[in-house]
């Protein structure tokens, strides 16, 4: 059997009873073009591997294997579903490979071969939490060339986030500071089924070679101190900080008044850089007393 042979997916969710679950935000999508323009937005896949967290019945699995990939990795914490993709192994020819694990959890030591995309419709219930794990990695750049990634929509809107909106947060700062985030499409709730209460779109990133700042510990410390009381000015917010911060804002450039919102990524780098280059120098001079 081949790829273009296979049952279409309704059939084989019928055929397994592959009901979706929303304890584990699970929501297929049968549209095979949608997956297909997906996977097209990935980059030039005959030359990669890739890494897919999710697959469900494999709809984006097949259009992943179509649009040439040397390779695909599925992680699926389903097993109900792991039958159905070994279906798809088969046809494959071998490019397929399926395992069932917990994608926060799961080791990928040995696994795949450079260069590496990333490409999955997230569950909703865990895509910051996967979003994070991938961009803040032991070693940057990371083991990804690119990320094409489905959120849902009020998510998607958030890593895309500019200053000054009430959707941008520690999320946009951290996806804007380690990638170039760009919106591919939107996908609405008529694609899927069951039928979700929300909107998704798919989001692509490329991670950024050369960081405005060497330490990203530092910089969401201070992101996460802003954020964490948002309606605040950053002189109180940031004020556990040291008693010095307000001079350190100052100094940076900003208004001790501002709120965290207001600050774009290169002013939090500024900042960032000004206080621990302060308080490093507080550290040194309290040794010296």
């Amino acid at each position: 059997m081949k790829l273009e042979s296979l049952p279409p997916l309704r059939e084989v969710v019928a055929a397994h009873g592959l009901l979706a679950r929303s304890s584990l935000g699970q929501s297929f999508i049968y549209d095979l073009n949608i997956t297909d323009k997906i996977a097209r937005n990935c980059g030039d896949l005959p030359g990669c591997d890739v890494l897919e967290i999710g697959p469900g019945p494999g709809g984006l699995t097949r259009s992943l294997l179509s649009a040439g990939a040397r390779r695909v990795l599925s992680i699926e914490k389903d097993a109900r579903f792991i039958p159905a993709l070994e279906e798809i192994a088969i046809a494959s020819g071998g490019r397929l490979s399926v395992r069932h694990g917990d994608a926060m959890e799961f080791d990928l030591d040995g696994e795949l071969e450079p260069p590496i995309v990333i490409a999955a419709n997230l569950p909703f219930n865990i895509s910051s939490q996967l979003l994070a794990k991938w961009l803040r990695p032991n070693v940057w750049p990371p083991f990804w060339q690119s990320m094409t990634l489905m959120f849902q929509r009020e998510v998607a809107e958030r890593i895309l986030s500019c200053p000054g909106n009430r959707t941008y947060g520690r999320l946009s700062v951290l996806a804007q500071f380690r990638t170039i985030p760009r919106l591919v499409m939107h996908v609405p709730p008529t694609a899927f089924a069951p039928r979700p209460k929300v909107s998704a779109s798919v989001v692509g990133f490329v991670p950024r070679t050369r960081e405005p700042l060497d330490d990203t510990d530092q910089l969401m410390k201070v992101v996460a101190l802003a954020f964490g009381q948002r309606r605040k000015m950053l002189r109180r917010s940031l004020s556990t900080l040291g008693p010095g911060i307000e001079n350190a804002i100052r100094e940076s450039g900003l208004d001790p008044a501002s709120r965290a919102e207001d600050l774009s990524i290169q002013d939090y780098c500024a900042l960032t850089r000004k206080i621990f280059t302060e308080l490093r120098l507080e550290q040194e001079d309290s040794l010296h007393d």
